[in-house]
């Protein structure tokens, strides 16, 4: 099919890359404020608090495109028996134009108290995977090309994923090491019928290294640093590097840099030692700036303490 016969209505060039004899069913979602909740990333991260943590996270990105990315995130952990285990769910929807993305995954850690403040989490998580193409949508500027069963195909995919990682952490330190996602889901297409195929292809893991430090720099100001590399055989690593400064236990004011990507600022409020709102703007370093807006994302975070407990000081990690 050649590409110049498509004329896209509100999506642009944005999956032209979908557009082959198969394509994988599932793609890592972008967070700029990854380091305010781990969970996607890490399922050895739940139930690091002292609280059942609750996280909504919405993400709109390239937002003066229609049919641009928009990512909505919900997380809800915490910890059980004592802390020596986590136990939560994560539930993510993608929209990219005409493709619609659900996940949906149970998390659990198991944690190891190595000293009175290091701890050491293993975790597991599994899900189903679901994605919607509807591709028919499109709107095409030749006859003929209609019949194209790749645009025919409009079938709802379901698949099975499972993911695993390590996460240690203590009141100022913290890092993780995870795969989440170990199974490579692949749909091809078979005139007006998909068929997915599953299976686990080390070549094609996706590994996140994580870490993070406190700094007090005196009594109103802290530092929180933090950095993400994610590796993948056959593509370029991606580094996220974070620099927050929160003011006075209240403000949270950063900049976050993503290798070959963007430079994000990030401005945030601690309502009160449970509730955070924070923001963040990312201005495109590749070549997509002059095309589109920045990309907005929005993040809440509740802890909910539980009887006889109380929330001593905001959680850094």
């Amino acid at each position: 099919m050649k590409k110049n016969i498509i004329k896209f209505k509100g999506l642009g060039l944005i999956i032209l890359i979908l557009f082959s004899n198969s394509f994988k069913a599932q793609f890592d979602a972008i967070y700029t404020q990854y380091m305010f909740n781990e969970t996607f990333i890490n399922p050895a991260y739940v139930g690091n608090k002292e609280a059942m943590d609750v996280t909504l996270l919405n993400r709109q990105q390239w937002t003066s495109f229609s049919g641009h990315p928009v990512t909505t995130a919900f997380s809800l952990h915490g910890p059980l028996s004592q802390s020596k285990m986590g136990l939560g769910i994560s539930i993510l929807n993608d929209q990219i134009g005409v493709l619609n993305r659900n996940l949906v995954y149970l998390n659990y850690a198991y944690r190891v108290k190595l000293s009175s403040n290091n701890v050491l989490a293993l975790g597991l998580m599994g899900g189903i995977d679901n994605q919607t193409n509807k591709f028919s949508s499109l709107a095409l500027n030749e006859s003929g090309v209609n019949d194209d069963p790749q645009l025919a195909n409009n079938g709802n995919i379901f698949a099975p994923n499972f993911g695993t990682g390590l996460f240690f952490n203590n009141k100022k330190f913290y890092a993780g090491l995870s795969l989440p996602r170990m199974i490579d889901n692949q749909v091809s297409f078979n005139n007006s019928e998909s068929v997915t195929t599953t299976k686990v292809d080390f070549s094609k893991f996706t590994y996140h290294i994580t870490c993070g430090n406190l700094f007090t720099l005196n009594e109103s100001l802290k530092l929180k640093a933090s950095g993400m590399l994610k590796i993948v055989k056959n593509a370029p690593i991606q580094l996220d590097l974070n620099a927050n400064f929160f003011i006075e236990e209240t403000l949270w004011a950063g900049l976050s840099y993503r290798t070959g990507s963007a430079i994000s600022a990030i401005a945030g409020i601690q309502i009160n030692k449970q509730f955070l709102i924070c923001y963040s703007y990312d201005y495109g370093l590749n070549g997509t700036q002059k095309y589109f807006t920045g990309s907005n994302e929005i993040i809440l975070n509740y802890l909910f303490s539980f009887k006889g407990k109380k929330i001593i000081t905001p959680r850094y990690f």
